[in-house]
Order: C-alpha cells, then structure tokens, then sequence
C-alpha cells in the first residue's frame, strides 16, 4: 500500500467550532472554553465538522434551559427537498443536573391535525414524553422522533450529517417556527428505545438499526481496529492514544481503515449503516 493511502486511512483530529445559543452556558471552562475574542452570549453546541460530504456530525451540548420541541426528517423527506440524507441522531448523556429531562416521543398517538394544533397552542409541551435522564445514559432519536432536550444538561450527540431542524413549537421565544414541515415528516406516537445494548468484550453496542452504529469501546490495554468509511471517535475521558497521538479531553477524531489505539482507553464509536461490525479488533 503506497505511503500516501496509508495516511488516508489513518485517524486524524477533528477542528472544533463553537456556536451561540439562546438555551447555552456562560460557565465553560477547560477543553470547551470558547476561543479568545470571542463574545459574550451563551455557547449551546461545540461542532466537529469533518469533510463536507461526511456521513456523521459530531457535537457536544450544553443546556441552561430547554431547548424547543422539534423534529427531523428521514432520508426520503429529505432528499425530496434536495438533501443529501435526513437526520436521525443519539445522545451521550455527560453530566445532568437534578431534575433534567429529555422529552422523546408523546405520551399517546395522536392525528396529524391534533399535533398541528398542539403545536399552536403549545400543549404539546405536556403531550411530550419527559424522561429523567442521568450521566451514562444514551438515548437514540431515528428521524421523524418529535423530541426536546431540556435544560442543566451536557451531552455528546452524534448525528446525521444535515443541518435542518423543524421546530414545532419554542417557548414564545422569537424563532420561526416550521409547523407545515414539521407535521409533514413528524412520528406523532411514543418513543421506544430502538435497540437494546449488547456487549461483546471491550465494547458495547449502544445502537443499531438507524442510519448509523454507536458503540462504547473501554481498552484497557493496546488495540488495533479497522473501522469503515466515516467513523467517528469520541473520548469520553483523556487517557490512552489514538494511531500514536495522546487522547485529550474534548476532541473527536475521524477515522477509516486501520487504526492503532492505545489503552487504558474509554471512547464512543459512531459509523454510518444499520449494522454493527462483525468484529472491529484484530
């Protein structure tokens, strides 16, 4: 294999971009403190954006206050409107204050016009399914899940790579709203956990079945990987090395083909497809 393939498919560290929301923090420090220069308003997300034609999109989240109820449309809504891929996503629950929640899914099913009207009146705040949530937790949302992450929460979500977000209903805040859009593609029913986690070894798959696998990989010692196209890395704590290179808090690394990691080491890994890989470590 020529010496510029074998640089193609090694794991590289992703650049990170910090971005304003109305629902984030003031409060972050260390590896997620916003860059010199920067403003004063609240940091909601911190983006780790591969190639632009990257199958997943890597964030972290941090909430002060929730977010609005909302909804994503699947590949077919999507490229109906000229898109790429839809957007189903998970969530990796950090840290959660006493009391934080995650709504997903409603309580009942209920018609396509009662959600309109819902939406409208903002009772479909209570019609959501709010679910206590506590760090280590990891929730998938396929799209179509109508859902709301709520406030005191920092969390990793992995996603689909489109950024296209229909709001249903926002609090009385001053941001459009999508009602038309969003009733079109939303899942009006309860939300059931996809998938049930399995472990094998050092790894543990979380989900399966959607447009993409998340796993957690705990090594305790060195490792050698061969993923597919598109994976992405995720530290959940400093520690170990990825293809030689210590492994910082807050990163998040692309990754195909082979790859050298080095224990003890504690990551997600999320790579397009339903499938989990038959068996990832040599």
């Amino acid at each position: 294999m020529a010496a510029g393939k074998e640089q193609e498919l090694a794991a590289h560290r992703l650049a990170s971009r910090h971005v304003e929301r109305i629902w984030g923090r003031r409060d972050l420090a260390g590896a997620f403190a916003p860059p010199a220069g920067a403003g004063s308003e609240p940091i909601g997300e911190i983006w780790f954006e591969g190639a632009p034609e990257a199958e997943l999109l890597v964030k972290y989240l941090f909430t002060s206050e929730r977010l609005s109820i909302q909804v994503h449309p699947d590949d077919e809504a999507a490229r109906a409107r000229g898109h790429a891929r839809g957007k189903d996503e998970a969530w990796y629950v950090l840290s959660a204050e006493p009391g934080a929640v995650i709504g997903l899914g409603l309580t009942h099913e209920i018609s396509r016009d009662a959600l309109r009207e819902a939406a409208r009146d903002g009772s479909i705040a209570q019609l959501l399914d709010w679910r206590p949530v506590r760090a280590g937790e990891t929730f998938y949302s396929p799209a179509g899940t109508i859902h709301a992450i709520g406030g005191g929460l920092s969390l990793i979500e992995i996603q689909q790579n489109l950024d296209l977000t229909y709001r249903l209903y926002d609090y009385d805040r001053p941001r459009e709203l999508h009602l038309d859009e969003g009733v079109a593609v939303a899942d009006p029913r309860p939300w059931a956990p996809p998938f049930v986690p399995v472990r094998e070894g050092p790894r543990t798959i979380l989900a399966a079945g959607g447009a993409f696998v998340l796993e957690r990989w705990i090594l305790p010692a060195a490792a050698a990987a061969t993923v597919p196209e598109g994976t992405m890395l995720v530290p959940l704590r400093p520690g170990g090395a990825i293809e030689g290179a210590a492994i910082e808090a807050g990163t998040v690394w692309a990754a195909e083909g082979a790859i050298d990691l080095a224990g003890p080491a504690d990551l997600l890994a999320a790579y397009p497809g339903g499938n989990a890989l038959h068996a990832p470590f040599r």
